[in-house]
């Protein structure tokens, strides 16, 4: 059994791909896969406590490039690979101009995107509105979602300091394929866990069953008093707490702030992206040197709240995107169940999504 905050404030309507716990059984539906649940039913229709188990009939691995690829099996069945965060943005244009310049090129469409997951097996990421580029603005994200139906869930930047914070993010709840919301906690955001605002944020978050990913490098001490105040808010911690280089080289002590986050660990409402992590190897592919401190955070927190990803496009200065997947599909550092459970499992649980075919 699965301690999930979100099953202690119920769920919200399906409105993209699956969203399995926390809802009624009779509005899960998929062509190509097949769902194996157990569960303890509360009034209302809300998810107690249970598993759910998915079995992939089919998979985007056989298609384009990607097909060139070996995929991982787990128990005979192709794993299915979601990366928890990449980026997309067009060039800057009046129609949608930019507040700022984010590291990477000078455009990642949505086709791009796709296209790079496919020339290595992956099936879907979590696109999150590129808060540099577009502030509050999740327009494009939406476009690219509607143009590649099923293979992203959305994710939007919020502002705690807006009154009407509650009413964007109920908004948003209703919009097909979001996921997610995000707080910029490096942005001058108010470093006080009491925060009106923040409370405004975390609290919606709750009601709506929508994870608040937390941008907070230096801030993990305050995420863990917010994590307290809040326990039936899902909160996921980007880019595993820590700094990350724009470009090379790491670091010299790229883990010092490491017991911080592992520290989190004691809230069982926290969850880790374990994105961009091969920015912080000192040696070159296959970045055997991050192992060990990942494994520190994988033991503290259980495979089952650590969500791989690539941080793509940002990380484009240090690696390429199949780098940033293979690292983590061939190393033996992982058994095959253990990648599953990083690289797509974990990310279901937490975010109650995965990617479909339109």
């Amino acid at each position: 059994m699965v301690d999930d905050p979100i099953a202690q404030g119920g769920g919200r309507p399906v409105t993209d791909g699956w969203r399995v716990m926390g809802f009624p059984a009779s509005r899960m539906a998929c062509r190509t896969w097949s769902i194996t649940m157990r569960v303890l039913w509360e009034p209302a229709g809300r998810f107690h406590q249970g598993c759910v188990a998915y079995t992939p009939q089919s998979t985007v691995h056989s298609r384009g490039a990607g097909a060139g690829q070996t995929p991982v099996r787990v128990g005979g069945d192709v794993m299915v690979i979601i990366d928890a965060q990449v980026h997309a943005y067009e060039r800057d244009h009046p129609g949608r101009p930019w507040a700022g310049v984010l590291t990477g090129p000078a455009e990642v469409t949505g086709d791009d995107m796709v296209a790079a997951m496919d020339a290595v097996g992956v099936d879907g990421a979590v696109l999150v509105s590129p808060f540099t580029m577009y502030g509050y603005d999740a327009s494009y994200a939406l476009e690219v979602h509607w143009q590649h139906p099923g293979r992203f869930g959305l994710v939007k930047p919020v502002d705690p300091s807006d009154p009407a914070v509650a009413e964007t993010i109920a908004d948003w709840a209703t919009t097909p394929g979001t996921v997610g919301i995000r707080l910029m906690m490096t942005r001058g955001v108010s470093t006080d866990p009491a925060d009106p605002g923040l409370h405004r944020v975390l609290a919606a978050a709750a009601r709506h069953a929508l994870p608040v990913n937390l941008m907070g490098t230096g801030r993990l001490e305050q995420a863990a008093q917010l994590a307290g105040r809040h326990p039936n808010t899902q909160l996921v911690i980007d880019h595993l707490g820590l700094p990350q280089p724009q470009e090379p080289p790491a670091p010299a002590e790229p883990f010092a702030a490491l017991p911080t986050l592992l520290a989190l660990a004691a809230h069982a409402n926290v969850a880790v992206k374990i994105s961009g992590a091969c920015t912080l190897s000192h040696e070159p592919f296959p970045y055997k040197d991050i192992w060990d401190p990942l494994w520190r955070i994988f033991d503290a927190f259980g495979l089952h709240r650590c969500l791989w990803g690539t941080d793509w496009t940002r990380a484009v200065k240090v690696l390429t995107y199949q780098e940033g997947v293979e690292a983590f599909r061939v190393t033996d550092r992982l058994s095959d169940s253990d990648k599953a459970a990083l690289m797509g499992e974990s990310l279901t649980r937490v975010y109650h999504w995965t990617p479909s075919h339109a």
